[in-house]
């Protein structure tokens, strides 16, 4: 009867509940009263008083019976559901897996005996002792009589592509996935930009005062990383920051590498060395007196007044620039080459990682048609322009600046196959080597264009037909011998098909065009690394000259006050929009220099990821959502 009282008290509302109750309490007090009905008890009046009052206590008693049996089933109640809502997460984990273990086993086909189920799935080699012993123990486990086992097939599709990460690379390759996943052995990019993407970034953000601030930030996310607060959180923007913790972390030491060599903290330049100009020289070759001195704010610097440089700084830009006004020119040219230089390595260094993929497919002609070709063409050209640049900075010392040729309409006269004599050569025999390379790089062309559409078509001409010839899918080496129909050598297994030749043409005029175009408009894509540090820099000095330099020259007690309140919105605008605004600004330039610049050189990412079963990837995505 009393289990008979909980079960109503979980079936009905609690007025339903509570009123059941109290007929079973009659039940239990009056076996004549049946459980499912409710009868009318009628009393006899007593005259006697003695005998109403024995009545009203008898009835006193019941209430007080009913009373206690409600307390104790409500009691009862509340220890069974805080007992159910203790073990309700281990609940929901046990009702995840059984689903998850039953939608695998609604994808796998039974046999033909119907006495065991047959899956196809991918396994990285690696793992295939492990997955051989997770069969023995699970057919161990259920007291099968029949063995599980496994058995490598051959696949004409092309398997998924999968990356060991950890809590450091998973960050870098993130960003590679979000362009594309590599294809099945395909050159990993993610590698390279663990270095190169932080230093790209901090090239645009080059400040040690900011560096530092945004180093500081990461390094407390990566102390506290093990927190599960931190990996709790729900919040997207906290998510995406937390899973980039070493991104940022290597954001910013970068940016305070790159800060020390652009000699800025907070706009303002710092002085660990002597510095290599002398200004009496020029005060002596310009006669300039105490009181011209006096109303100087800013110097322009001369290098070609004897005595003046004494020699280059140790490290970074001189701190002396930040004193003449004629500084934005000279950062100007300094940061514009540094860009052109950084580009065309690092698109450079594109083009030859392909050379991997080529050698691991097997596609040895593409080196000789494609690659080789791709580096003429741009080696002849914008690697000259890079040898024109060191060349003339080697070439040419202070003295000799002012007449020093313009770089720019060298590189133009290369391509008119002429030299303006109003601008000296850099060195002798240049006309002679810039028609060379010129031809070079125009020859490079049809090569590119022309080259492995012939190569495919004559191959395909020479290729044996093959009518009705059935070939082992295994050959002797156990290897998986490759279908016939493939276009490139070397390639994954395809079906056979008819050889395309306008479409190998077509495809193979894109790409030239594409290539070609595309060094002239990504060289001048990397500029950007010139634009975004100039920006970040005068920004930081605007910044610095309309609040921090204003309050400092305040006078008197009250300036302390007003220094520390001008200080807080320094911080706050600094932050916000130095830190945040021109750091989410500078990061999304580095992630289009790497997608577009670099990756186009030598990646497809074309795969797909391998998505294996997991109960704590399953359990995660529910608790997330």
């Amino acid at each position: 009867m009393y289990g008979h009282t909980l079960m109503h008290a979980y079936t009905f509302t609690r007025a339903h509940a509570l009123t059941h109750l109290c007929m079973n309490a009659c039940v239990c007090t009056h076996t004549q009263t049946h459980a499912h009905s409710f009868h009318t008890h009628t009393f006899a009046y007593p005259e006697s008083p003695a005998e109403r009052l024995e009545i009203l206590q008898g009835l006193q008693g019941r209430i007080e019976d009913i009373k206690t049996v409600l307390s104790q089933t409500e009691q009862y109640l509340q220890q069974l559901l805080g007992r159910a809502v203790a073990v309700l997460p281990q609940w929901k984990v046990r009702v995840q897996k059984s689903k998850a273990v039953q939608m695998v086993l609604n994808l796998c086909s039974p046999s033909v005996t119907d006495k065991c189920l047959i899956a196809e799935a991918w396994c990285p080699v690696s793992q295939l002792p492990a997955l051989q012993g997770a069969l023995r123990e699970g057919g161990r486990k259920s007291g099968s009589g029949v063995d599980s086992f496994y058995n490598r097939l051959p696949s004409p599709t092309s398997p998924p592509t999968l990356f060991s990460t950890n809590s450091f690379t998973a960050g870098f390759q993130s960003i590679v996935d979000a362009y594309g996943v590599a294809s099945y052995r395909e050159v990993n990019p993610a590698v390279y930009t663990i270095i190169t993407f932080p230093f790209l970034f901090a090239v645009m953000f080059g400040d040690v005062g900011h560096g530092l601030l945004m180093t500081l930030a990461a390094l407390w996310m990566v102390l506290e990383e093990k927190d599960p607060k931190m990996r709790k959180n729900t919040n997207e923007i906290w998510q995406m920051m937390f899973g980039g913790r070493y991104l940022i972390l290597l954001m910013g030491l970068f940016s305070i590498y790159t800060g020390a060599v652009y000699n800025e903290c907070f706009s303002r330049g710092l002085s660990p060395f002597t510095s290599g100009w002398h200004l009496q020289p020029m005060v002596r070759h310009y006669n300039w007196s105490d009181d011209t001195l006096r109303n100087f704010q800013y110097l322009q610097l001369d290098p070609s007044v004897d005595g003046v440089f004494q020699g280059p700084y140790p490290f970074g830009i001189d701190p002396i620039w930040g004193l003449a006004n004629n500084h934005l020119t000279f950062l100007n040219s300094y940061k514009m080459k540094m860009s052109v230089i950084i580009g065309v390595i690092h698109m450079t260094f594109g083009v030859c990682l392909s050379f991997f993929n080529y050698m691991h497919f097997g596609e040895v002609s593409s080196v000789f048609l494609v690659l080789i070709p791709e580096l003429m063409f741009m080696l002849c050209l914008f690697g000259y322009l890079v040898f024109m640049v060191v060349f003339k900075w080697i070439a040419y010392g202070p003295l000799e600046s002012k007449n020093a040729p313009s770089i720019l309409i060298h590189f133009i006269d290369m391509f008119l196959f002429t030299q303006n004599s109003d601008n000296p050569p850099l060195y002798h025999g240049q006309v002679i080597v810039q028609t060379v390379l010129v031809i070079l790089a125009l020859c490079s062309v049809p090569v590119l264009l022309l080259g492995k559409p012939i190569y495919l078509l004559i191959k395909n001409k020479n290729r044996p037909r093959h009518s009705g010839e059935r070939r082992p899918l295994l050959n002797e080496n156990g290897s998986i011998n490759a279908l016939p129909g493939d276009v490139e050598e070397g390639g994954q297994s395809e079906p056979e098909k008819e050889f395309d030749a306008a479409e190998v043409f077509m495809h193979q005029a894109i790409h030239t065009i594409e290539y070609c175009l595309g060094c002239i408009s990504n060289t001048a894509s990397y500029l950007r690394l010139w634009a975004l540090s100039l920006a970040h820099a005068q920004l930081s000095e605007v910044l610095w000259v309309m609040v921090m330099r204003i309050a400092l020259s305040w006078k008197g007690y009250v300036s302390s006050v007003g220094l520390a309140v001008v200080f807080a919105v320094f911080a706050v605008l600094t932050v916000s929009i130095l830190l945040v605004m021109e750091g989410l600004s500078a990061f999304l330039h580095a992630l289009r220099l790497h997608w577009v610049e670099f990756q186009n050189k030598f990646y497809s990412g074309t795969g797909y990821k391998l998505a294996p079963f997991s109960f704590s990837a399953i359990i995660n995505a529910s608790l997330s959502n």
